[in-house]
């Protein structure tokens, strides 16, 4: 077991930690999350959950919210600008925090790092400590901000999603054999809040294994992309409570071409069963994703601990 397995698999009880902060936010602007590589991808499925509760939400990448703001909102100076950062050093959601709280807004940095740059650019900090030992791939640490994310708009987490996101985890280990770790194209389904999931599935999987993935909304996938499917396609269908028929259609359909689908929620080659709905199912299977991108990596002879081209914190001069 290498460092990367051992930080997911060791990263529950620092979410038994974060499930006891209250941050719950009441301020009511416009919440736009912002963030860069996977963060923008929680700012994406915390955008669509927090307008699920009622809350006015986009998410926009960092680089973009600091340097074309109107494009993304026209009043963006009157909003509350969640910025979320891992290491709370990353140049364009620093940069963006800054800019947005010069020109008016309020911002909360997002992150694991209290003390960080970004935290001390910010008006507010909801931060929870990670695991010290994770390295350059992000895993334990997405985990824990999603889950803070997710109680800043009042979200109730229980305490039982730990046990059932380590359950689903070691499930899915348990059950991946040659037929999926074989493919060379891997596609990541999710609809609703589970695109930004979905998208971070797949971002988990190319940067670890350096393998070609790509993420969509399901019944998107049917328009043009489907072309690619045959037999060296897997597909990771992360299923929506609210869709599951019509996803459950398109899942025959993929593997009527060809791919081999592992169904996360419902049917497929590999059947996962998930205890939460839609609500929190992105929190609960994020853990799972994380495992699978490990064993494609090992399955491939590839060290997650030093990915290909990557640095834990993206620094711009």
């Amino acid at each position: 077991m290498n460092t990367t397995e051992k930080v997911i698999r060791e990263q529950f009880p620092f979410w038994e930690k974060a499930l006891s902060l209250n941050t719950t936010t009441t301020r009511d602007a416009v919440l736009v999350y912002v963030g860069c590589g996977t963060s923008y991808y929680l700012a994406m499925s915390l955008a669509a959950y927090a307008n699920g509760a009622g809350r006015r939400a986009i998410a926009v990448p960092g680089a973009e919210w600091l340097n074309r703001a109107a494009f993304f909102w026209p009043d963006w100076k009157n909003t509350h600008v969640v910025a979320i950062s891992r290491s709370g050093e990353t140049t364009e959601t620093v940069a963006a925090a800054r800019n947005s709280q010069a020109n008016g807004a309020f911002v909360t940095a997002l992150t694991v790092e209290a003390d960080s740059s970004l935290a001390k650019a910010a008006d507010a900090v909801v931060a929870s400590a990670t695991h010290a030992e994770e390295g350059i791939v992000m895993t334990a640490s997405a985990s824990l901000m999603l889950l803070l994310g997710l109680q800043m708009i009042g979200s109730h987490i229980p305490a039982s999603i730990v046990s059932s996101a380590k359950v689903l985890a070691e499930k899915l280990d348990a059950a991946l054999d040659k037929n999926v770790l074989r493919r060379d194209h891997f596609v990541f389904l999710g609809g609703g809040p589970l695109f930004g999931i979905a998208s971070e599935g797949a971002l988990k999987l190319m940067e670890m294994s350096q393998v070609l993935t790509q993420p969509f909304h399901p019944l998107e996938y049917r328009h043009g992309p489907i072309s690619l499917v045959d037999e060296n396609t897997a597909a990771v269908m992360l299923y929506s409570t609210d869709q599951k028929d019509a996803e459950t259609k398109l899942v025959d359909e993929l593997r009527d071409k060809g791919a081999v689908v592992i169904g996360i929620g419902g049917p497929g080659d590999i059947e996962l069963a998930v205890d939460f709905d839609l609500s929190l199912a992105g929190l609960a299977l994020l853990p799972a994703l994380q495992i699978l991108g490990e064993r494609v990596a090992q399955s491939r002879g590839i060290d997650t601990v030093e990915p290909r081209h990557l640095t834990k914190v993206v620094k711009l001069a």
